[in-house]
């Protein structure tokens, strides 16, 4: 036995990106998952921050899934020096070959986008945080293992993969280390999920880790079938007003999910046989990925994803080309609407009264997903004002999560949890109540909310002890910052000056609003002036 093994918490703590867990012993470092922090522009700051460790120090790594905010900072930390394997499920490692490159070109075509706007002429350029080529090399680093097989990614530690349910190739992650038995939950899905079998794994630990996105909130379990009639009324209904229904997915998972429904509704004449656009290049590949296991998949019939109605869009030129298009449905990332091809189409769409724009995946605090499902009646897409009139809509029953039953379910089958139960990836609400259902549960000596950055002495059938406090400055980029208050403000300012009715009142404000940055900027000028007599 060991008291040295300890857990730091460096993402998805607090919030629901940014993924990464460091587990210490004996000298080694091993960590699980390394994923990309996204949401408010402030919160994605932190992926520009340094790492916390060496990344030519960690010893290996281990992911649960493919998901950019449990994947997305692998390839930076490959450039930054890390060599060793980033041991994964089959699916997963085929996954990565197109997730992590495409991740790379996104930040190369953001980062060349945003030099070239107008109103950044004046600024600093901005570089790619990687590139393609460091998405590639990191995919080249993974290391499969099947499901139930034990595997030592470094020596001493043994580790085990289970089915997490959540999407292809998803695993929770079983470790001993030390003499001390541990489970990462990794993301799980819900009961009734398309595809895969509801999550497994063993029971009796010392420490679970156990995800919390949707602990605050339960949803009806519904069958398959049940979730196409909520999407047949949805599409019929958009599909009536005469315009687009606009869908923001997740390119992995949702995406099939979604192109498994329609086509079941359009072979059954539920809706009608419009044409539906996937545009989105990452989709189109991670779809093949879904087409090479459709054997071992639940629910598929067929040659699903081959659907005449389904038009599969790569080039750049076809995708502006949907602009002028009227009356079909049109699938494209980002689900969060923060980048990706997405954006444009809600520039065209959500200004016209006869489009609708369907959300059918969580949307972060922070996101301009959020910000429209909040009611935004003008929002800002890469530095313009857009109103608001199209249909915002929103079905929670594709959920690729546990709701909170679903939770507290997976915890009781995981008993006896006989020392720390850590609840992470999840916004404050959800963490902190389904800590309070699961403290009312006994389910283990200490349930822990961590934040980010605070580190963690782990032992056997003992409560796990904090031995570093998190960061302030990280939990302040936590959630709504100030770059959303901006953009409300500065969408709705101008309407708001029209409203005053005097044009020597609205110079006033105008002015107002003047002296009030200018008092800030002295107060600043004023705090940093050394002493008098310094």
């Amino acid at each position: 036995m060991s008291n040295d093994l300890s857990i730091t918490f460096h993402g998805a703590a607090g919030t629901v990106t940014g993924s990464c867990m460091e587990f210490c012993h004996e000298g080694k470092r091993l960590l699980v998952d390394c994923g990309l922090f996204q949401g408010s522009r402030t919160l994605e700051t932190l992926n520009r921050s340094p790492f916390a460790f060496a990344a030519g120090d960690v010893d290996a790594v281990i992911l649960t899934h493919a998901h950019i905010d449990h994947s997305g900072l692998l390839p930076r930390l490959v450039a930054e020096g890390y060599g060793g394997d980033i041991w994964c499920t089959p699916p997963t490692s085929d996954l990565l070959e197109f997730m992590l490159a495409d991740a790379g070109r996104i930040q190369e075509s953001d980062t060349a986008r945003r030099n070239r706007r107008r109103d950044r002429a004046d600024q600093p350029a901005f570089d790619p945080l990687y590139t393609e080529e460091d998405g590639f090399a990191a995919w080249r680093q993974s290391k499969t293992i099947d499901l139930k097989q034990w595997f030592e990614p470094v020596p001493d530690v043994r580790a085990r993969l289970w089915n997490a349910g959540h999407i292809l190739g998803s695993a929770s992650v079983e470790l001993e280390i030390g003499g001390v038995h541990i489970l990462c939950s990794g993301d799980l899905g819900p009961e009734h999920k398309a595809f895969h079998p509801d999550p497994e794994s063993p029971a009796g630990f010392d420490h679970v880790v156990c995800e919390s996105t949707y602990g605050d909130r339960t949803r009806d379990h519904l069958t398959i079938e049940e979730r196409r009639r909520l999407l047949e009324v949805e599409a019929t209904g958009a599909l009536a007003r005469g315009g687009n229904l606009v869908i923001p997915v997740f390119a992995l998972e949702r995406t099939q999910e979604l192109l498994l429904d329609l086509a079941a509704l359009i072979n059954a004449g539920k809706i009608p046989s419009v044409p539906v656009f996937i545009d989105s290049p990452l989709a189109n590949r991670a779809t093949t990925v879904f087409s090479k296991y459709s054997e071992a998949l639940e629910d598929i019939d067929g040659h699903v994803f081959d659907h005449p109605a389904f038009h599969y869009v790569e080039d750049v030129n076809e995708s502006i080309r949907l602009n002028s298009l009227t009356g079909a449905i049109i699938l494209a990332a980002s689900g969060m609407c923060e980048g990706g091809r997405i954006r444009h189409h809600l520039k065209h769409n959500l200004a016209r009264r006869e489009s609708t724009v369907l959300f059918v995946g969580y949307q972060a605090e922070g996101s301009l997903g959020r910000t429209l499902l909040d009611g935004a009646t003008r929002v800002r897409i890469s530095g313009e004002d857009v109103a608001v009139r199209a249909q915002i809509r929103r079905i929670d029953s594709y959920s690729a999560h546990a709701d909170q039953n679903d939770l507290l379910v997976w915890l009781e089958a995981r008993q006896p949890i006989a020392g720390s139960l850590f609840l992470t990836h999840g916004e404050g609400p959800a963490i902190e109540t389904l800590r309070r259902l699961s403290q009312a549960r006994s389910f283990a000596q200490t349930i822990a909310a961590p934040a980010m950055g605070e580190t963690y002495q782990l032992g056997s059938r003992t409560a796990a002890k904090r031995i570093k406090t998190g960061d302030p400055a990280l939990q302040a980029v936590v959630g709504r910052d100030w770059q959303n208050s901006y953009a409300d403000f500065a969408t709705h300012l101008k309407a708001e000056l029209a409203q005053i009715a005097d044009a020597d009142a609205r110079m006033k404000a105008i002015t107002a609003m003047r002296e009030v940055l200018a008092s800030y900027r002295e107060a600043r000028s004023a705090h940093s002036r050394p002493a008098a007599g310094h």
